[in-house]
């Protein structure tokens, strides 16, 4: 059975999207990224994914430099390769292209000792599903410290 540590994740892709599908995928990375990774040094916020030329690339995600690194350190906004199969690139390309979705990290993990980036097949919200969201976590939160505070009395 493997086991997952999640590093990273983008909150903001649930508040900005619909979440259709979501895929798997290696990441590309070198010199001293996975230590930074490890030590949590990541941020998938803004971040997004490209398809050119048949490969898939992350764009915008922010890996600080390890602290220990020096000269193998390299830039933290660099564009990421993501390793997927062809087939898999090449259905995403499809969808993306005639449809109007976009490709969005979701979350960063450690997927038994190896990185990969949870990748989403996104639609995005209209302002009108972000406040009808908040509204049903409000509506939610107000549920839950009910329960607890009849609970206690």
């Amino acid at each position: 059975m493997s086991s997952l540590k999640t590093i990273a994740q983008n909150k903001k892709a649930h508040h900005d999207y619909f979440i259709e599908e979501t895929y798997e995928a290696g990441i590309e990375l070198f010199g001293t990224e996975v230590k930074s990774i490890r030590n949590g040094r990541v941020n998938l916020k803004d971040s997004w994914c490209s398809i050119v030329d048949g490969e898939i690339f992350v764009n915008g995600m922010h890996i600080s430099p390890y602290e220990h690194g020096n000269i193998f350190n390299r830039d933290p906004m660099r564009v990421r390769r993501l390793l997927m199969h062809k087939k898999e690139i090449n259905k995403l390309y499809g969808t993306v292209k005639q449809t109007g979705y976009s490709l969005i990290p979701i979350s960063l993990y450690f997927k038994d000792s190896r990185v990969k980036l949870q990748v989403g097949l996104c639609k995005g919200k209209k302002l009108y599903d972000k406040r009808e969201d908040m509204a049903k976590r409000s509506a939610k939160r107000d549920i839950e410290r009910a329960i607890k505070e009849q609970s206690r009395g």
